[in-house]
């Protein structure tokens, strides 16, 4: 009988001991040949206009994504390795060569990354279709994806899988090499004694994540801290001082408070609490490393994850703040208005909620007394009077309504920034006109505008006799303003409009920046989607085979437990407590710090992105307590075994 055979039959014997390494190998593999697949899916190539760009994302996703498989599965194989460390000994003490065990190993390992290849390539392409479909609806298109296979993902996936494998697989020939004899036997009471805690660790621990998050919570572009450090070391520093610190709340934090539980007499004698508790401590220093990546790719997940929804769950809301109107265009002549006019009311699909001619004249200002560095000297303004802002505001309800005097004036400025607009409240700018100069004072500032803005950019509201004034001397520019029903479904009706304008026209329309908007936050929202899910079902899978690698420890210790009396109910009483413990931990510290991350953001990007990050959490929380009772009934399972 050859070694290969050998190893077959091993597998073939043990497929339920084994099923756990290959099961995250099939995950890792449908994940990978998932995503290539949509890189190469023709039905979004011929959809989308921006079939390069989507390439281009996806291809550096990918090479992030194979890092991140690479390093799944060699650490579920280190797991699988270590479970069978005492059975290699028994091998060696049966008189095999070490170099006929490393062999068996090697193919083992190789004849499992292939089944699982061939199986995770057979479900990736029917999962492929599906998440065709998805991404298309996100990104707001009705086509759905070919039934076509892809021989590139297939390909593609067969080269980097292999190569994985044969990595893991040279790991599992060395291991026999790297180990004596008597470890291989006592590999399973490794790391079995108790850690040392210090509170002048634990402290500094405390004071790291806290430096991290108040430098995290400043006003990045106001910040004294900030310019002083640098813009592109701080971030640095926070990172490195949050992760330090995580690490060594795990290390040393944890291990500090456990033993305060353990000094609790009334706690630590309750039932069995003195086993989970023990248990926990003894252990803790151990997964404190594992705790630490686990929370930091929690905390990368949500982040990346919450920032990318909140930029499509705002996509519509956005596009509403850019163009309140649904269509709007400067009317230079009146044929081509007329056509267009006709086009919309012969629009089935849509109702005229509105139609206004609005009187503007465009200028450039001297805007050098709004104190704002950031800026140039001179911009230019549409300028419209009062009446008309008032009208307008009534039809848009915004139940707003302005009262402008004499050289009166309001700024209306869509997506305004603190830092970086004009300072308008209390400045006074002149309005040029036929080379005279009327000085206007601003009074109100509207963070929207009443017209859509890439036509009529930051508009000047004045007083209607101030504008009367001007109107006799300038000439008056007509901006049609169309509001529609049904306006994020006209993308039939805007390309008849524009076919109609001249190229240099112009026009602007809800639909349009809405459906860029959507395809853009929808492919984000995707591939951060699909990232996270992987991370999301990785750091689940990593606690999940600890866990259940422990279990088998343990086992032993649950046995003596039942024999002096401690009933079933208590023994998972017990367990679920330890690995809550362990899965809260680094869930908490997760969210922790997403949250703060995201605090972050919001500042910068001054948005509110409490409901799409609220929403984000609570999907990723419900996902990883399905990971905790699985844990916990498989755990359970393999004690009362």
């Amino acid at each position: 009988m050859t070694l290969f055979s050998i190893a077959r039959k091993n597998i073939r014997k043990n497929f339920a001991n084994y099923s756990l390494y290959i099961g995250s190998m099939i995950f890792s593999i449908i994940i990978y040949f998932t995503f290539v697949s949509l890189k190469y899916d023709q039905s979004i190539q011929e959809t989308t206009e921006t079939s390069d760009k989507i390439s281009s994302v996806f291809n550096g996703a990918s090479i992030v994504l194979i890092i991140f498989v690479a390093v799944f599965i060699w650490y579920s194989n280190s797991f699988f390795v270590k479970k069978r460390k005492k059975e290699v000994g028994l091998y060696s003490l049966l008189g095999v060569r070490k170099k006929q065990i490393g062999r068996m190993l090697f193919y083992e390992n190789f004849i499992m990354g292939l089944i699982a290849l061939v199986i995770g390539i057979i479900l990736g392409l029917f999962l492929s279709k599906v998440f065709v479909i998805i991404l298309m609806k996100v990104m707001g298109f009705k086509a759905i994806g070919s039934l076509a296979i892809s021989s590139q993902a297939i390909v593609n996936t067969v080269i980097v899988f292999i190569l994985i494998t044969a990595i893991t697989s040279i790991h599992g020939y060395r291991l026999i090499y790297r180990f004596k004899l008597i470890e291989l036997f006592k590999a399973e009471q490794e790391g079995e004694k108790e850690p040392k805690s210090s509170i002048t660790t634990a402290l500094i621990a405390v004071l790291l994540v806290g430096i991290g998050y108040w430098l995290a919570l400043q006003d990045i572009l106001m910040s004294e801290v900030w310019r002083k450090i640098g813009f592109l070391v701080t971030p640095i520093l926070i990172l490195l001082a949050v992760i330090l610190g995580t690490y060594l709340l795990f290390s040393t934090l944890t291990v500090y408070l456990l033993k305060l539980l353990r000094k609790n007499k009334k706690h630590f004698w309750n039932g069995i609490n003195l086993i989970s508790t023990s248990q926990l401590l003894y252990r803790i220093k151990g997964n404190a490393r594992t705790l630490t990546i686990i929370a930091v790719l929690s905390a990368t997940t949500l982040t990346a994850v919450g920032a990318a929804y909140s930029l499509y769950y705002n996509n519509r809301s956005n596009a509403e703040l850019i163009n309140p109107n649904s269509m709007m265009f400067i009317a230079k002549n009146e044929n081509v208005s007329k056509q267009i006019d006709e086009q919309i009311w012969g629009a089935k699909d849509h109702k005229i909620i509105y139609h206004e001619t609005v009187p503007t004249f465009i200028v450039d200002v001297n805007i050098s007394n709004l104190h704002n560095n950031n800026l140039p000297d001179e911009m230019e303004y549409s300028i419209i009077n009062n009446k008309t802002f008032n009208q307008l505001a009534k039809l848009q309800k915004r139940n707003e309504s302005l009262s402008l005097k004499g050289n009166e004036a309001a700024a209306l400025e869509a997506g305004y920034s603190e830092s970086f607009s004009p300072k308008y409240i209390g400045a006074s700018i002149p309005l040029k006109v036929n080379n005279k100069n009327e000085d206007i004072t601003f009074k109100k500032l509207k963070k929207y505008n009443v017209l859509n803005t890439p036509t009529a950019g930051m508009t000047i509201v004045i007083s209607d006799e101030l504008f009367a004034k001007f109107a006799g001397k300038t000439k008056v520019v007509n901006m049609e303003v169309y509001k529609l029903s049904n306006d994020e479904n006209a993308k039939v009706l805007t390309k008849k409009i524009e076919n109609l304008l001249p190229e240099e026209a112009d026009f602007s329309s809800f639909y349009s920046n809405y459906a860029q908007g959507l395809e853009s936050t929808g492919l984000i929202i995707f591939i951060a989607g699909f990232l996270g899910l992987v991370f999301l079902a990785a750091t689940g899978s990593i606690i999940y085979f600890k866990q259940l690698t422990e279990a088998t420890l343990d086992k032993d210790r649950y046995v003596i437990l039942h024999k002096i009396g401690v009933n079933k109910k208590e023994v998972k009483r017990s367990i679920s407590k330890q690995i809550l413990f362990i899965f809260a931990l680094p869930l908490i510290a997760g969210i922790s710090h997403s949250i703060v991350a995201l605090t972050m953001l919001s500042k910068l990007m001054e948005t509110n992105l409490m409901m799409p990050v609220s929403i984000c959490i609570g999907a990723y929380v419900c996902i990883y307590i399905v990971y905790y009772f699985l844990t916990v009934r498989n755990y359970y399972k393999i004690i009362i075994k």
